[in-house]
């Protein structure tokens, strides 16, 4: 009886010695996974934009990171960790669909030469693995990431494009991730691509992004803005309540007077690819 009981209590040792150790190296997985992302940005983008040959000459990296992320377990994630993972995962695979279809053969006059959306079926229908589930581009921004309820997400992503949000040269990352889409938010209110306010034709113009998530921003932005807004569209106000505390004053106080039109600007689907701004 004394052996069965050592036995058992033998038996409870090793399984409480394993939990203990399976996390750390779990943890350790995921940030060894972040760490190889962030270096693939550090040395191929600069300031939003791609060295999509360099790339694609040394993507082993990159390869391994896609082929990592489809077997990542998000069960025990928290929302900070799943939001840095799903954001890394899309800009990842962006990249990747990118330089398996170059040089990038120009099918529609609808997009730029050389645009990712020249790839057939790039945000919609071409299917990827990640965290055990086969997933579009497109899926991944419209249907798992609005269940955060951040809409700053979706001026992380870079969508291959010089429209999309600013690339950055970093991965995102859960133990930063609040400052890192501060800083988002900010980066889009500083770009033309953004957010323009032009005084003369008493106009605001803004990225589609807004539009096209106009739910999202709706709900966590409309009820933010200032009572000066009041008669304006949800998105409208939602848009004001984003932009206007990043603003410059002059640009406030011309909001303040709230006689401008708000209009949405035409997507820049040109590649976001440094070798020329657009060449290959």
């Amino acid at each position: 009886m004394k052996l069965r009981i050592a036995s058992f209590s033998l038996y409870f040792i090793i399984a409480a010695l394993s939990l203990t150790t399976a996390a750390p190296a779990a943890q350790e997985s995921a940030d060894a996974r972040r760490r190889n992302f962030d270096q693939i940005l550090d040395l191929y983008v600069r300031d939003g934009y791609v060295y999509y040959r360099a790339l694609r000459q040394d993507r082993r990296l990159l390869d391994a990171y896609v082929t990592g992320a489809a077997g990542v377990s998000l069960d025990m994630a928290s929302r900070d960790e799943q939001i840095a993972f799903w954001l890394n995962t899309y800009n990842a695979l962006v990249l990747q669909t990118v330089i398996d279809h170059m040089p990038i053969a120009q099918r529609s006059r609808d997009y730029p030469a050389r645009s990712i959306r020249q790839i057939p079926g790039a945000f919609e229908r071409l299917t990827h693995r990640a965290a055990g589930r086969t997933v579009t581009l497109d899926q991944i921004e419209q249907t798992i990431l609005p269940t955060f309820r951040d809409p700053r997400v979706f001026f992380a992503l870079g969508r291959g494009s010089a429209g999309g949000g600013r690339l950055r040269s970093e991965a995102f990352n859960a133990a930063t991730l609040e400052q890192q889409l501060s800083q988002v938010a900010s980066e889009c209110v500083s770009r033309a691509q953004c957010v323009a306010i032009d005084r003369a034709l008493n106009r605001v113009t803004v990225s589609p992004i807004f539009s096209w998530r106009e739910k999202d921003f709706a709900l966590a932005y409309a009820d933010k803005a200032s009572p000066v807004f009041n008669t304006r569209s949800p998105i409208e106000r939602a848009v004001l309540a984003f932009v206007e505390p990043r603003l410059l004053t002059t640009e406030r106080e011309f909001l303040a007077m709230n006689e401008f039109r708000v209009e949405y600007a035409a997507f820049d689907w040109s590649l976001n690819d440094l070798t020329g701004r657009g060449g290959q």
